[in-house]
């Protein structure tokens, strides 16, 4: 089953207004102001692409691939540079990240959200229940962030503007809310499932165990679940979002990335290099504050914004 909709392209566009400036603009600068596109031109293009996090190898590839225009000066022009950057980029990300959900088989499925404090997670998932309940689906939200004072209150109500019923309790243990949060949906037939977990740092090992342990528990009584782990990651956060990446991984699979705030940034390159470094399918991106700035991540879509 294919959720969310069609994607707002305009939107997108504008939500990645930094990015753009920061990559297309300063490369259409850079070869406007030159008579040829020549060795030096494409020096100033690396250095460009490398400071707007894209990454040292992925950047080498794009300018390997780009030098071949100098083999031939008829193929000397703009037009040429430009989609062969869009074409290396468009690989880079294009991993299988269909948004297909098997909920016909699984009820309730369930989503398990993870990632760092100030993340954008909460607000995140308010916005996945809205699309998914804007798609004609019953949703339960578990609030199980027992370590953090304010998330109960900060994810009710993202719950009430998104129309959906939380599980939330101040006295009990992570696990016990993931527990109260699966039994609640079989109740009351939800289709779909989102459980908070604490935003855990990397250095805090008993957080990352306290993870295996809600996981093991939604397991108990559905052992299909959970079908999907998403790891949130702030797109402002530049390099220090693929050390989260790998942090994450020692402790559980990840199934899927969502990226948010990429309209505060001008670093959203970091989505090509975490694509091609952690191969680790792109769900969803944040371009905006709203609770329908939330979009499924269309790689084509994503470097078109960036590349026009």
């Amino acid at each position: 089953m294919k959720l969310f909709g069609n994607i707002n392209f305009k939107k997108l566009k504008e939500g990645l207004t930094k990015t753009r400036n920061n990559i297309f603009n300063k490369i259409t600068e850079t070869i406007t102001r030159k008579a040829v596109i020549d060795e030096s031109t494409l020096e100033e293009i690396e250095e460009i692409l490398i400071s707007s996090d894209i990454g040292i190898s992925t950047t080498e590839k794009i300018i390997k691939k780009a030098r071949t225009l100098l083999l031939k000066e008829s193929e000397r022009d703009f037009d040429k540079l430009k989609d062969i950057i869009k074409s290396e980029l468009l690989s880079l990300i294009n991993i299988n990240n269909n948004e297909q959900y098997e909920i016909e088989k699984y009820k309730p499925f369930v989503i398990l959200i993870i990632g760092v404090n100030g993340s954008g997670k909460t607000t995140t998932i308010g916005k996945l229940a809205y699309n998914f309940r804007n798609s004609g689906l019953k949703v339960t939200i578990g609030s199980a962030d027992t370590f953090r004072a304010a998330a109960n209150e900060q994810l009710e109500i993202w719950a009430k503007r998104a129309g959906v019923e939380i599980i939330s309790s101040e006295t009990k243990d992570p696990s016990a809310v993931a527990f109260d949060t699966i039994k609640a949906a079989q109740n009351n037939l939800s289709d779909i499932v989102i459980i908070d977990t604490a935003g855990r740092l990397h250095t805090h090992k008993n957080l990352m165990e306290e993870l295996g342990k809600i996981k093991r528990v939604i397991n108990n009584l559905l052992p299909y679940a959970p079908n999907e782990i998403f790891l949130v990651i702030d797109g402002t956060s530049g390099q220090n979002a693929l050390y989260q990446v790998n942090e994450f991984e020692k402790y559980s699979k990840i199934t899927g990335l969502i990226i948010t705030k990429l309209d505060g940034t001008a670093k959203g390159g970091i989505v090509f290099r975490i694509a091609s470094e952690k191969n680790i399918p792109i769900k969803y991106i944040g371009v905006g504050e709203g609770i329908e700035d939330l979009q499924t991540f269309s790689p084509k879509d994503f470097v078109e914004a960036i590349m026009n």
